[in-house]
């Protein structure tokens, strides 16, 4: 236990702050896990506007980093393009 009122009170508010993040963490994974399957649909671009949306929320909350936040909205975006191209 911590010894200190700050220390408590900082241990408090990180376990506030660890489920808020988990819980952002787990829906972008459902959400870039719904553009995977939903890559050879046609409303797959529709769905990929929702988990970009997502995704990028997550990183204006500082749970995800600018750059992975690019990251996966371009490998989903490149993925859902190519798919379409083929069709």
């Amino acid at each position: 236990m911590s010894k200190s009122k700050s220390a408590a009170k900082r241990h408090r508010q990180s376990i506030k702050k660890r489920i808020r993040n988990r819980h952002i963490r787990s829906t972008v994974k459902t959400a870039v896990k719904e553009v995977r399957t939903a890559v050879s649909e046609k409303n797959a671009g529709e769905i990929l506007s929702n988990a970009s949306s997502v995704i990028a929320r997550a990183g204006s909350k500082g749970v995800l980093h600018k750059k992975t936040v690019a990251r996966k909205v371009s490998r989903l975006a490149k993925a859902v393009h190519k798919a379409s191209v083929k069709k």
